[in-house]
């Protein structure tokens, strides 16, 4: 089994920062992709970033030049460098990774933190 814990969100104003962070843990073999995804309120979950095993990325199209995506491979952690945030960047952020263990693999959620942008 693993364990996702997520940390960082809260509120902030526009134009403000924020650093998620989703650090894994439990009989982890090997990790592949780590992603971060969110939900606003009525509307669908989407993906926002993602970072291969071997460091590439990509980004939704809102988030290019604002957020960051980064993980520490020895730490098991992803981490979201949110800057210049908007009013539209309020949702619950997620994180996701895929990941094999002794049971094989699959991928995994986090319990979702909220990030709120309102001045």
């Amino acid at each position: 089994q693993v364990q996702l814990v997520e940390s960082g969100g809260g509120l902030v104003q526009p134009g403000g920062s924020l650093r998620l962070s989703c650090a894994a843990s439990g009989s982890i073999f090997s990790m592949y992709a780590m992603s971060w995804y969110r939900q606003a309120p009525g509307k669908q979950r989407e993906l926002v970033a993602a970072i291969t095993s071997g460091g590439s990325t990509n980004y939704a199209d809102s988030v290019k030049g604002r957020f960051t995506i980064s993980r520490d491979n020895a730490k098991n952690t992803v981490y979201l460098q949110m800057n210049s945030l908007k009013l539209e960047d309020t949702a619950v952020y997620y994180c996701n990774v895929d990941v094999v263990t002794v049971a094989g693999g699959r991928d995994y959620w986090g319990q979702g933190t909220q990030v709120t942008v309102s001045s």
